[in-house]
């Protein structure tokens, strides 16, 4: 009830100044036309227009309009994965975040319209993302220091959902409806999602959304289990036959020559929204409604189960199961409430009021069969204010603050994380001068957090005592950019950056088994904050037929936190240790693209898209864990009237620089191909058919922890339709 009280207090803040400015100033740049997967004009930052072309917003890529369609999957990271410097977790077809710049989990944030998706996605792999990309109008990918807006876990990068959830203007004619439905061959996909915008009012508008998608379990090109599962499961089937268990070396073999379908890979999900918001030229006022259902399969990974001793007897199955004997299963439910509000302020120094609260209520059970084996909560609740100041001469920019608060519980034999909570808040200002040709950026954060929980649990098994902690840490972070025009349309820069990271409740207090990853994970509640030191150069532009953006980063890190294989078992699970160690990263990412034929009848475009991080432990001068090798895609893409289409061929090579306990992974090459149709003029109306894998080749993502039992989509023909109106 706090947070509720919160929320409204916040909505009484903003509401009355918000419709007293009736002055004729032009609309603020996110009211511009505002459709459902929609193509803008121009690739404006929602996030951030009070800024509009700041440099620092170097590493900003938007996926929209046809892209977005060809591209959108069940899951937001595997939705990303061809834009340059990102990858993706692939946990399951069910959960997958986004890996940007080899960093993932409490290093990325995925945000929609700003705020957290309040979920707990970046806790681990296995739990999904709460934002279902049919329902997204746009996506951006924030890199550099522009990510000091949104808070330390952010340190790697963020990804932005945009909707209309909450609307920004009154739509043309009164009314605007989009639809888009999709079908999908490598996992008998069928999904269908729609959006509505109505005028009640010239100044109130109503928004209604909602989405459904069911996926059956997925077709892998090649084997299922890799190279070395493969070779394990073959040696246990020999053992097993010579030792008499005919049976269990059948079962053996079998799992060593599984094709075709992944099993305990199906999704089920359904989203339902609506929100109403009052828009004038004083500045707006809005809330939303959201809930999320999302119920999806875990692959288990063969052997991760209790193993009974030589001469020991199997249970009987009605005495109880074993870890991964019986199909994990992970049940999603979330209900969300939003508010948005904005006031035009027009002052000399201060331009604008800007205010957006959030609140969740999540829950997120894990079945062993079909029974319960855990249940997670968590409240949270999350708000900024940001003031926009007024352009003075060559100088902009905005300062802010934001609030976060998370309780969080575990219910359950395999509750491996104690109840605790967290609350966290932050201010921040992000500033430019342009003095021409030279640009300069700089931003700040300082940030508060505190980490709490009675139960926490210190040693394991019989040696094992239960402390209280309660943790708080103080951050202070900023970044310096420097830009030069070296000719019109083209700029060159340099970036330097130090951020510090309070380490999350799961690395400090994590202590028991997680059926879904099924390890025993470990934390440790005396780490000390992460910290680090980053340097970026960058170029971008465009000039002729060429548009072009390429950056080479280094990122030094004190105390980095990262998860560990031992050696050891515990709760005969494999046990996983949070640790502390300093390490190194770099990298280079880029994208170019050509126009070769610009006329008004045909067009043909090609481009390169390219990537690559290494990290390293320096302390032990042993390679980060799931760090993606190079990747290179190129492109081309044609238009002529009302037809388009597009071939792509995407390399992503081995990767052999592995931690000890990880498996290399082979290279692979995927070849993509797709036509649309826009059947009508002036409309957002399209038809997509696509071709993805078409040679059906196994591939897997050596950012995934299951990377080994859980490949990609083989083949998948995928047909994609937009209806607009």
């Amino acid at each position: 009830m706090r947070t509720l009280g919160l929320l409204l207090a916040s909505a009484a803040f903003v509401a009355p100044p918000a419709f007293a400015q009736t002055s004729g100033q032009d609309a603020p740049a996110q009211q511009q036309r505002d459709v459902v997967h929609g193509e803008q004009s121009e690739a404006l930052v929602v996030t951030a227009p009070y800024v509009r072309d700041l440099d620092v917003l170097a590493g900003t890529t938007v996926v929209s309009g046809e892209e977005l369609i060809r591209d959108i999957r069940p899951q937001i990271g595997d939705t990303l994965v061809s834009q340059p410097g990102v990858s993706a977790t692939s946990f399951s077809p069910g959960a997958s975040r986004p890996v940007i710049r080899g960093f993932q989990g409490e290093r990325v944030r995925v945000l929609t319209d700003g705020l957290g998706s309040l979920d707990v996605s970046n806790t681990s792999t296995d739990h999904g993302v709460t934002i279902d990309p049919l329902t997204a109008e746009r996506i951006e990918i924030l890199r550099g220091p522009a990510v000091l807006l949104f808070g330390s876990q952010a340190i790697g990068g963020a990804v932005n959902v945009i909707d209309r959830r909450i609307p920004r203007a009154a739509p043309e004619n009164g009314f605007h409806v989009d639809a888009i439905g999709t079908l999908g061959s490598a996992a008998d996909e069928r999904s269908i999602g729609g959006a509505a915008d109505v005028s009640l009012t010239p100044s109130i508008v109503f928004h209604v959304d909602g989405s459904y998608r069911k996926t059956d379990d997925l077709r892998v090109g090649g084997y299922v289990l890799s190279p070395e599962l493969r070779a394990e499961q073959l040696e246990i089937a020999e053992e097993e036959a010579e030792e008499g268990h005919l049976d269990e070396a059948e079962e053996a073999l079998e799992l060593a020559d599984q094709r075709g379908r992944l099993p305990n890979s199906a999704t089920e999900t359904y989203t339902l929204g609506t929100g109403l918001a009052i828009v004038n030229d004083g500045g707006s006022l809005g809330f939303s409604l959201g809930y999320y259902n999302s119920d999806y399969g875990v692959p288990a990974r063969p052997g991760a189960h209790h193993h009974h001793e030589e001469g020991e007897e199997e249970p009987e199955e009605e005495e109880g199961h074993e870890h991964g004997e019986e199909a994990v299963t992970i049940g999603v439910e979330q209900f969300r409430a939003d508010m948005r509000g904005e006031v035009n302020v027009g002052g000399s120094f201060l331009d604008q009021i800007r205010v957006r609260v959030g609140f969740a209520d999540y829950e997120h059970t894990e079945f062993e069969g079909d029974e319960v084996g855990t249940v997670f909560n968590s409240e949270a609740f999350e708000g900024r204010l940001e003031l926009v100041q007024a352009d003075r001469g060559n100088w902009r920019g905005v300062i802010g603050f934001q609030g976060y608060t998370r309780n969080f519980s575990a219910i359950g034999a395999e509750a491996f994380v104690p109840p605790n909570t967290t609350d966290q808040y932050g201010i921040f200002a992000l500033q430019e001068l342009d003095f021409g040709a030279l640009g300069l950026e700089f931003a700040g954060r300082y940030e508060h957090t505190g980490v709490r929980s009675n139960s926490v649990a210190i040693g394991l098994e019989d040696d094992q005592e239960i402390i209280a902690v309660d943790r708080n840490f103080d951050a202070f972070s900023g970044a310096v950019s420097l830009t030069y025009a070296v000719a019109p349309g083209i700029r060159i820069g340099a970036t330097g950056s130090r951020a510090v990271r309070a380490p999350s409740a799961e690395e400090l207090f994590s202590n028991g088994p997680h059926i879904a990853t099924q390890a025993f994970e470990v934390g440790n509640p005396y780490f000390d904050t992460e910290k680090s030191w980053g340097a970026e150069v960058f170029a971008r532009g465009a000039t002729g037929p060429l548009t072009f953006q390429i950056s080479a980063y280094a990122t030094w890190f004190d105390d980095y936190i990262y998860e560990v294989d031992t050696g050891l078992e515990a709760d005969e699970l494999p046990l996983f240790q949070y640790a502390q160690a300093d390490a190194r990263y770099y990298g280079a990412e880029g994208e170019v693209t050509a126009r070769i034929v610009n006329s008004e009848s045909f067009g043909l475009t090609a481009n390169v898209v390219a990537d690559y991080v290494n990290a390293e432990l320096t302390d032990s001068d042993s390679p980060v864990p799931r760090i993606p090798p190079l990747r290179v895609l190129g492109g081309l893409s044609a238009t002529a009237g009302a037809f388009g289409g597009r071939v792509e061929v995407e390399h992503v090579t081995e990767q052999t620089r592995v931690a000890a306990f990880e498996t290399p992974t082979d290279a692979f090459t995927f070849v993509n191909a797709s036509v649309n149709w826009r059947p009508f003029a002036r409309s957002e109306t399209v038809l997509t058919l696509s071709a993805n894998n078409i040679f059906d080749v196994e591939a897997r993502r050596h950012a995934s922890f299951t990377k080994d039992f859980v490949p990609l989509a083989g083949r998948d023909v995928r047909l994609a339709a937009r209806i607009s109106f």
